[in-house]
């Protein structure tokens, strides 16, 4: 088992604003994914919006491209919402991919989002712990919290306030389950919406904060990733962050 070449990694048809943010010596890789981009295409037409601008083969999880007549594979290890901005992660080995899958399904990895909220939390620190239902038709997928079964946790921090024109709260939410759109539905049910959710937020107070700030995306960053995996008979530790976009640090 080797590690692609830096040939490889330069070969990448990244999608438009998409950057790698780390990657180790195995080929274990980190990238920044923009608000707007796909983790992957659901079809032929999704390809130019895409992490990676080029045919995506469902079965085995990985992106597939030609480069100089050879046939190169990038693994997708774990996915985000199109709205979503931040750390996505990838692996140029399937072996290597299959190593860091397990991490995911013993639930050892870490991850750690910011969002902007609707509203001001009553209390910094608090474990929000709750039963989703999560419903998938037409290819839509859709939960709540409140008649489900599927034990959902995440840690929650409040940072800051805003001053603005709206009352908005910058958060720290760690989730310790990865539900379908857990930190959505979460943060809707304790009535901190975040900002620009189409979906679960606060229809009239997106338009109101689209119109005055000119902001439309929603304000839901994958900030940080990390946890320990075993690979060629060895432990490695594998950490990387996303820059805080420049709009979550504004006051609004």
């Amino acid at each position: 088992m080797s590690a692609p070449a830096a040939e490889f990694w330069d070969s990448l048809p990244l999608g438009a604003g998409v950057a790698l943010l780390h990657r180790d010596g195995n080929g274990l890789a980190a990238f920044n994914k923009p608000a707007g981009v796909l983790s992957h295409p659901n079809s032929r037409a999704d390809e130019p919006r895409a992490l990676l601008t080029c045919r995506y083969d469902e079965e085995a999880q990985c992106f597939v491209w030609s480069d100089g007549g050879a046939e190169r594979r990038l693994w997708l290890l774990n996915r985000l919402d199109g709205a979503t901005s931040g750390v996505i992660l990838t692996a140029g080995d399937g072996e290597l991919a299959r190593a860091v899958r397990e991490q995911f399904a013993r639930k050892k990895v870490r991850k750690v989002y910011t969002a902007l909220v609707f509203g001001k939390p009553a209390e910094r620190l608090q474990l929000w712990r709750d039963l989703l239902a999560v419903q998938r038709k037409g290819g839509q997928v859709r939960s709540n919290a409140t008649a489900g079964n599927i034990p959902s946790v995440t840690q929650f921090q409040f940072l800051r306030h805003g001053q603005g024109a709206f009352s908005t709260s910058l958060v720290r939410l760690e989730p310790h389950t990865g539900r379908s759109h857990q930190l959505r539905v979460q943060c809707a049910k304790r009535h901190l919406p975040i900002v620009g959710d189409q979906t679960y937020g606060d229809f009239a107070l997106n338009r109101a904060f689209a119109k005055t700030t000119g902001e439309k995306r929603l304000f839901l960053h994958s900030l940080e990733t990390g946890f320990s995996y075993e690979f060629g008979g060895k432990t490695h530790a594998f950490k990387a962050a996303a820059p805080l976009p420049g709009e979550f640090r504004r006051k609004y």
